[in-house]
């Protein structure tokens, strides 16, 4: 990797359908950003490649046999210098997983030529920002959260998060409280809070996030602790997080972004 600008990308590709893999491997030749292309059949290929070789990025199907996409770029999360992760696949139902685990992009085949190349920019930034030694900023594409499928018996739901009132973390999982019941999503609640954070939900405890309209009102427990009211419970409120919720509803209230007592859902 000596040498090259942040512009000039050496890319893995990976996906055990060839005529999947020969398609992505000629687009991203034709990309300008990239400089070189090396291709995998499976994850075992890819795996023995980043054992003796350095990729900027990998792009890769999430469905394939053994090892699957999600598996492997765990496993690459793990790595020293580990490169971008921008997921390739036909389901759009594996996205919160995806970005859970710190994917750069997540793109829906057949892939379009400008979502390639803006997923292609985002790791240019990365790999830019890297190299100057500052911690990157790995965001998903524009508003890619704003609804999470909910895997349920065998059938797939989405929940709007503009449903969600509060978020309650559950270990690798976070629980979402709407109208419509109680929705459990594998995702850290750290992930989630960076790309709802500006979609107005603040974390107000190590284990609760809460969407700033959905407060009614700040209120005192029996034991002197902080509770942030909702109209589906009360969320509670650190003193580390207290003057920064406080902070946020004000400004809230301000630009009239907070609902209404008693106004419907």
């Amino acid at each position: 990797m000596t040498g090259r600008t942040h512009a000039a990308l050496r890319v893995l590709a990976v996906d055990d359908v060839p005529a999947a893999l020969d398609d992505l491997c000629g687009m991203l030749r034709e990309a300008p950003e990239v400089a070189e292309v090396a291709a995998a059949g499976d994850t075992v290929a890819a795996l023995k490649r980043l054992q003796s070789e350095e990729f900027d990025a990998v792009f890769l199907d999430i469905a394939m046999p053994g090892l699957d996409g999600l598996e492997f770029a765990s496993l690459l999360k793990k790595l020293a210098r580990p490169p971008a992760i921008v997921f390739v696949t036909a389901y759009d139902q594996h996205a919160v997983a995806a970005f859970g685990i710190g994917a750069v992009d997540y793109l829906l085949k057949p892939v379009r030529a400008e979502r390639l190349a803006d997923a292609l920019a985002r790791v240019s930034r990365i790999v830019s920002t890297e190299k100057a030694g500052k911690t990157p900023q790995r965001q998903p594409a524009p508003d890619a959260l704003a609804a999470l499928p909910v895997e349920s018996g065998g059938r797939t739901r989405y929940v709007r998060r503009q449903d969600v009132r509060y978020v309650e973390a559950h270990g690798d999982y976070v629980r979402l409280h709407t109208h419509s019941g109680v929705h459990l999503v594998r995702m850290p609640i750290s992930r989630l809070e960076e790309y709802w954070a500006n979609a107005g939900f603040v974390r107000t405890h190590r284990g609760f996030l809460v969407a700033l309209s959905a407060v009614r009102e700040l209120r005192s427990d029996s034991v002197g602790g902080l509770l942030a009211h909702t109209d589906l419970g009360d969320v509670p409120v650190s003193r580390r997080h207290a003057r920064h919720l406080r902070e946020r509803l004000l400004r809230a209230a301000q630009r009239g972004e907070l609902r209404p007592e008693g106004m419907a859902p």
